[in-house]
């Protein structure tokens, strides 16, 4: 299994990316993707997610509101549409697949031991 992050970039506050997380050589029809975020001196941060047990999605506090995960099943990627970016949201973003009956609970970016697969981060980077 590889995941593949991109569409990470250089926006002004205020603009939008929408990075995506392709995942290939996985056949498990329970999934669970989540993205996290590490800023230089902080702690990784867990973002959003999406499980295909019940397309539930949840949002970190900090990007409610401005950020949507999706899903294509077709090209077998997780979207992540970021509008009204901050310079706060600057960092590194990562994709994780948990293989398996996972939901998004409210905790569920607290054990990112337990996801199964990682993809190599695209850096987001907002400043004027």
């Amino acid at each position: 299994v590889q995941l593949q992050a991109s569409g990470g970039g250089l926006v002004q506050p205020g603009g939008s990316l929408r990075l995506s997380c392709a995942a290939s050589g996985f056949a498990s029809r329970n999934y669970l993707i989540g993205w996290f975020r590490q800023a230089p001196g902080k702690e990784r941060e867990a973002v959003s997610c999406f499980t295909n047990a019940d397309l539930g999605t949840a949002y970190a506090d900090s990007v409610k509101g401005r950020f949507t995960i999706s899903r294509d099943n077709a090209r077998d990627t997780v979207y992540l549409q970021m509008n009204n970016l901050r310079t706060e949201d600057t960092a590194i973003y990562y994709c994780a697949l948990g293989v398996g009956l996972w939901y998004c609970t409210s905790n569920w970016g607290d054990y990112p031991a337990g996801f199964d697969y990682w993809g190599k981060g695209t850096q987001v980077t907002v400043s004027s």
